[in-house]
């Protein structure tokens, strides 16, 4: 029996693993999303045209990603909205 083995695109890759780190890293963590998303597009175009592995990846990538980008403005947000609470004497 022959075994197909599936090659993941790496761009899918790099894009799940920014997308986690955009989860976990406060404030550098938008900046991740976004590089994340920017490396899914090229992810997806190349996993089109070469018919590789990977689109769950990439999706899971582009989830992570998006929620990564709003927890973040949320807390940066919520930061700006605290200290002018603070700062109004």
């Amino acid at each position: 029996m022959v075994e197909k083995t599936q090659t993941n695109n790496s761009n899918s890759v790099i894009s799940l693993t920014l997308g986690i780190l955009s989860i976990l890293i406060p404030y550098i963590g938008l900046i991740l999303g976004v590089i994340g998303i920017v490396v899914l597009r090229k992810a997806t175009k190349e996993i089109v045209k070469t018919d590789e592995g990977g689109r769950g990846l990439a999706t899971s990538g582009l989830i992570c990603s998006i929620v990564g980008i709003i927890i973040q403005l949320v807390l940066v947000v919520s930061i700006i909205a605290f200290y002018s609470l603070i700062n109004v004497s």
